[in-house]
C-alpha cells in the first residue's frame, strides 16, 4: 500500500484532520509535533517532514506556501527531537546543535535576529544540547548536556525564567535549574 492516512484530532478545538502519507517517501515513525496550522514529523533516518499552513516559513521548506502532505525541511540531517511552537520550530541535531526556523518576531529563532526565515538556522546555544522544547506561543527552551536550562523568546511574563520580563533574541540560562546529572 503506497498511502496511509492518520486522523489527528485538535486537544484545542476537536477539529479533525486527515494527512495522507506517501510510504514510497516519507515514513513518519518517531516523533509528530503539532504547532497552531501545521505539524512536524521525525522520519526514523533523521530527517524532518512538515505539512499545514506556512505564511511565516514554519514548515521550514524554504518557501512560505502551504501544503496538504509532508515536505522535508531544508538542510536538516541527523535530528534526534523536533519540537512545534506556535508559528515557530526546532530541531536538535545528533551533534548536540538546535536549529530553528519560521516566525521570529519576539526572537523565538535564538539567533539574535527578529527576521523570520523559511529555512533552519542554528540557535545560539553554547555547548551541547540534550532535549528542547518550543512553548506556547513564541518562547523556548533547550537542556544542556551539563543540566542547565536555557530559554529564549517571548518573555513578557516573566515565562523564561530567567528574573526579568524583557524579550530575549538569544538563549539566557534559567534561574529554575533542577535537573541533575549524574
Amino acid at each position: 500500500m503506497p498511502f496511509a492516512n492518520i486522523q489527528l484530532i485538535s486537544m484545542e478545538t476537536g477539529k479533525k484532520t486527515i494527512c495522507f502519507f506517501n510510504l514510497r517517501t516519507a515514513t513518519i515513525k518517531v516523533k509528530i509535533s503539532g504547532g497552531n496550522d501545521y505539524t512536524l514529523g521525525l522520519s526514523e533516518d533523521g530527517t524532518v517532514w512538515s505539512w499545514g499552513g506556512n505564511g511565516l516559513g514554519q514548515l521550514g521548506d524554504g518557501t512560505k506556501n502551504a501544503s496538504n502532505a509532508p515536505v522535508q525541511v531544508s538542510g536538516l540531517s541527523n535530528i534526534v527531537d523536533i519540537s512545534a511552537g506556535y508559528d515557530h520550530a526546532g530541531a536538535l541535531k545528533s551533534d548536540g546543535t538546535v536549529w530553528a526556523w519560521g516566525q521570529n518576531i519576539l526572537g523565538q529563532l535564538g539567533n539574535g535576529l527578529t527576521a523570520m526565515s523559511t529555512a533552519p538556522v542554528q540557535v545560539q546555544l553554547p555547548g551541547s544540547v540534550e532535549s528542547i522544547e518550543s512553548a506556547s506561543t513564541a518562547h523556548n527552551f533547550a537542556v544542556k548536556a551539563d543540566g542547565t536550562i536555557w530559554a529564549w523568546g517571548w518573555n513578557a511574563n516573566g515565562q523564561l525564567g530567567d528574573g526579568t520580563s524583557v524579550n530575549r533574541l538569544l538563549p539566557v540560562i534559567c534561574q529554575f535549574q533542577s535537573v541533575k546529572k549524574d
